[in-house]
């Protein structure tokens, strides 16, 4: 069945690239790649013969690897069929492209983040001047603004991937504050970021990885307890989705503000099932592959004792920036500094701030 106008306009979206000046395009080839990866997943090969005897690499070995050549069908018709085949199938595509066109403009971002400048570092120096020699403090100086760009970098993509495909795999949207309806208790006129809203059920959603008085002890911890307080008198019911269970004080308060406004919590198991209910067969088994499992991978290989983290060696050239830790080989991130990054970091303050 030939697509309709919204579903071309989808897949269109889905193919452009996003903003910012990393950003790339998917191509007809690369969505193939991601039909065919689909049809592993949902177990429907069988609805797809053109994969017959192609091996495709691991969806989370890309980009690091490429995928071989394949099937010469055209893209469209292999689209319309995945579609016909399972109605969620649309969303799982889309949420798919979505997370590797982020893996794809992260590449290029660790390809092409600037090396910091001393214009840029220099007055930090002066806080540990003296407590070692003036060449090594140089050095390190770079090398942890530079970690420090890149890390912040993966914050921001992070940022505007995980809440989203989280919101679309339930049925809902993401909105920002100027678009919400959900407006602060103390001034009406203006509206409050949300990370999911389900419109026909009046549910309003706050996902969270983890909630610690390292991660949420700075800042706006009251605007935090506040949200569930804007939700129930905009008329919407407060929900809030921890996905990791690691008690905590902070994280205790929080679930009492949203119970006390009528709202949810799922916190930990709870949690990926609340959302596995709420997104339906397909797509739980997207949220299961592509967000739950590497997630628990993640939290269980962090150490009970963080002051034996291990050993890291990390070395620059022109050419390749390479991580080792423990021995063990961990990346290797071609380099092309030369090609201007027109999203590089500019989250330095001004000096004297």
């Amino acid at each position: 069945m030939p697509l309709t106008r919204q579903q071309q306009l989808t897949l269109s979206k889905a193919q452009l690239r996003g903003a910012g000046g990393q950003s790339v395009p998917l191509s007809n080839a690369d969505c193939t790649y991601l039909i065919g990866v689909m049809a592993q997943d949902l177990e429907r090969r069988n609805d797809f013969p053109e994969f017959g005897g192609v091996e495709l690499p691991s969806f989370f070995s890309l980009p690091s690897v490429e995928y071989p050549p394949l099937p010469d069908a055209k893209f469209l018709d292999l689209y319309e069929r995945l579609l016909a085949g399972e109605p969620d199938s649309e969303t799982y595509f889309v949420c798919l492209a979505r997370l590797y066109k982020t893996r794809l403009k992260y590449e290029r971002i660790l390809e092409r983040q600037p090396l910091p400048t001393m214009d840029q570092v220099g007055p930090r120096g002066l806080l540990q001047f003296g407590l070692m020699s003036t060449r090594a403090l140089a050095h390190f100086m770079f090398w942890r603004k530079w970690v420090f760009d890149i890390d912040n970098r993966a914050g921001q993509e992070t940022g505007y991937l995980f809440e989203p495909i989280l919101a679309s795999a339930m049925g809902g949207i993401p909105l920002s504050a100027a678009a919400s309806p959900i407006k602060r208790h103390a001034d009406r006129s203006k509206g409050r970021q949300v990370d999911c809203i389900l419109q026909q059920q009046k549910l309003a959603y706050e996902f969270k990885l983890r909630v610690t008085i390292a991660a949420s002890g700075q800042g706006r911890w009251r605007e935090e307890l506040d949200f569930p307080v804007d939700c129930r008198t905009s008329g919407y019911r407060p929900m809030l989705v921890v996905l990791d269970k690691t008690e905590d004080p902070k994280l205790t308060q929080l679930v009492g503000a949203f119970e006390e406004q009528g709202g949810d919590v799922f916190v930990g198991p709870r949690a990926w099932e609340h959302l596995d209910s709420m997104a339906g067969p397909t797509m739980a088994q997207f949220l299961e592959r592509y967000v739950h499992r590497p997630i628990d991978e993640l939290l269980a290989a962090i150490p009970d004792d963080l002051r034996a983290l291990p050993r890291i060696i990390m070395s620059v050239d022109e050419n390749e920036a390479s991580i080792t830790i423990e021995g063990e080989p961990l990346y290797a991130i071609r380099r092309q500094p030369e090609v201007a990054d027109a999203d590089s970091d500019s989250t330095d303050t001004p000096l004297g701030h």
